[in-house]
């Protein structure tokens, strides 16, 4: 592995200085970045995925919901439609992407949107007739286009951005001093404590200027698992014979909350965003077959259950462990703060 790494870096050093030089015709005006005279937040990351964007987002949404009319707008990975799109009464994953298609079946009061051209995706939010207050870009931090008034960068505690390289050696998308673009940068997917010697560590990893706010972040699994028109407690997954479905990015704080719990489990493992096909399902049944007799059921994450859905699965069998966010060291509130405070004060300069 250590010699594939080297031979490919040539590739990343090219890689990088292609972004880099990319960011300076931004950062000098060459290139057009478009600023809007209403609240646009990014939730993006350096490297490529797996750190946690959704759960973040929703966050977001429900802190701002309830007060203000929000949309999301993703780029739509791995969908199967083109252009600008929002979500409808009849849409499914493979119009608008896995992750969209989450945000779509949880808050029914927001709209869901994807384009590829992020700024002409806002533009025609604007022109809906539910007009969003606030706009949120899925994975937009490397979207130079658009300039948003507050930038969101994530980065996995396990995985930091400082500790990687350039694609495709590592799994940056460009050198790691990029992240001076951030007003804020949250470590995610950390471990239940972070001591304020371990934070103070970090802080100094990262490189965090003056002018940015660091916040700590981990992953909250829920008590209940959900399929159609069923619910279970996730405690009694113990009498049951569990197979494992991921296609993610990063299934290994999952793995290891399944085996926290001493639960019987066979695991499948995709890639970030797999399209399943009938082969796949094939697969899938015949590994839940295997299992034996008894209580048993196929596991799967929220994002992959909506794809799962749109397949000839027996969805009977079919259940997900939803997940979401706690900003941790009793920082939510400044975080909170910080988020409605851009927002507030953007709305009266608009």
């Amino acid at each position: 592995m250590a010699v594939i790494r080297f031979l490919l870096l040539p590739f990343s050093i090219l890689y990088g200085v292609i972004t880099y030089f990319r960011n300076i015709l931004f950062d000098i005006s060459w290139l057009k970045s478009t600023k809007f005279d209403f609240p646009v937040i990014s939730v993006g990351n350096l490297s490529a995925g797996g750190t946690g964007k959704t759960p973040h987002i929703e966050y977001l949404i429900r802190l701002l919901s309830s007060e203000y009319n929000v949309a999301t707008l993703s780029r739509g990975y791995g969908r199967k439609t083109i252009g600008y799109l929002v979500a409808g009464e009849f849409t499914n994953a493979s119009d608008i992407g896995d992750e969209p298609m989450q945000f779509h079946k949880k808050f029914i009061d927001v709209t869901i949107a994807v384009d590829a051209d992020r700024v002409e995706g806002i533009k025609k939010l604007r022109k809906e007739n539910s007009m969003p207050d606030i706009v949120l870009l899925d994975d937009a931090f490397q979207h130079r286009k658009v300039s948003p008034g507050l930038q969101i960068l994530l980065t996995p505690f396990n995985d930091l951005f400082s500790d990687d390289w350039m694609l495709p050696t590592g799994r940056l998308r460009e050198f790691s001093f990029g992240s001076d673009r951030a007003d804020v940068v949250v470590v995610s997917k950390c471990p239940e404590i972070i001591d304020k010697k371990k934070a103070e560590e970090i802080k100094r990893k990262l490189k965090i200027k003056d002018n940015q706010e660091l916040y700590f972040s981990k992953i909250v699994y829920d008590n209940i698992i959900y399929g159609e028109g069923l619910t279970l407690d996730y405690n009694t997954l113990i009498n049951y014979k569990v197979l494992l479905i991921t296609g993610i990015a990063n299934p290994k704080p999952l793995i290891k909350h399944v085996k926290s719990y001493d639960i019987i489990f066979k695991h499948l493992k995709f890639v970030d965003h797999h399209d399943f096909s009938s082969d796949d399902i094939l697969m899938i049944e015949e590994e839940y077959a295997n299992l034996g007799s008894g209580n048993k059921v196929i596991l799967t994450t929220e994002k992959d259950y909506v794809r799962l859905n749109t397949t000839k699965i027996n969805k009977s069998n079919l259940m997900y462990l939803p997940i979401s966010i706690d900003i941790m060291n009793g920082d939510k509130a400044k975080f909170d703060k910080k988020v409605r405070g851009y927002v507030e004060n953007d709305q009266r300069n608009s």
